[in-house]
């Protein structure tokens, strides 16, 4: 009997997380709920989550503890990193969907200007946004601090997109978050010598980004095949 519950329970869930998906290909962007397009940014093709979690501060104590560094947290600390395709037309128009949600803080004209972002062409770059949150300032302060201090010359010798068999594209060009407004931006090549760098039935793209002297590893892959989008790869 309790098998057959945890096998009702994850049926559930797998009907709920399709039915997101389905409601996000059935209907067009601007009738997506905030979950909807949140789903698109974080947990999709196009957007995953990287999360850093720290335990070290885990130790519980009901005496004082003297607040060294980050401080003594008592508990597990996480730090999400979200690396999404900023290139790929449904991660512009999910961010245009937010907006527009959040009126209180997107003023007409920048509503606007995100609406006119999901047309924008990337015919010869692909392009990545990664922004990172945390609910310890402490925790986070270093991690921004990290993207805004990098620069092109010491991130292109460990940061690259691995396609088919294994073959690297290296970056191209690196812009910290506060020029962006979508978090630090990572830009490739989308072609080589005129051929694309993805194949289509390439299996996995993988970004990887190191960060030297920082304790910032980025590394995600995303399948190939999932990318379609209105009868188009998008990346």
């Amino acid at each position: 009997m309790k098998n057959r519950a945890r096998v009702l329970i994850v049926l559930f869930s797998l009907a709920m997380a399709l039915g997101v998906a389905v409601a996000q290909k059935n209907k067009p962007w601007t009738e997506w709920t905030k979950k909807e397009a949140e789903k698109v940014l974080n947990n999709s093709a196009w957007g995953q989550t990287q999360t850093y979690t720290d335990t070290s501060e885990m130790t519980w104590s009901t005496a004082p503890r003297p607040i060294e560094g980050q401080g003594a947290l008592n508990q597990a600390t996480s730090l999400n990193y979200y690396i999404r395709f900023l290139s790929a037309k449904p991660v512009r128009q999910a961010l245009a969907r937010l907006a527009e949600l959040d009126t209180a803080s997107n003023s007409p004209k920048q509503v606007q200007n995100a609406r006119e972002y999901i047309n924008q062409k990337f015919d010869q770059i692909i392009v990545l946004a990664v922004s990172c949150e945390s609910r310890d300032g402490r925790f986070y302060g270093p991690a921004f601090q990290a993207f805004n201090s990098a620069i092109t010359n010491t991130l292109k010798n460990n940061t690259y997109l691995e396609v088919k068999g294994g073959k690297r594209i290296w970056l191209q060009e690196y812009n910290p978050p506060a020029q962006s407004g979508v978090g630090a931006i990572f830009i490739f090549p989308r072609t080589i010598d005129g051929v694309p760098v993805v194949d289509p039935n390439g299996g996995d793209l993988r970004f990887y980004s190191e960060f030297p002297n920082q304790a910032i590893t980025l590394n995600m892959r995303f399948k190939i095949k999932d990318m379609m989008f209105e009868g188009v790869m998008e990346y």
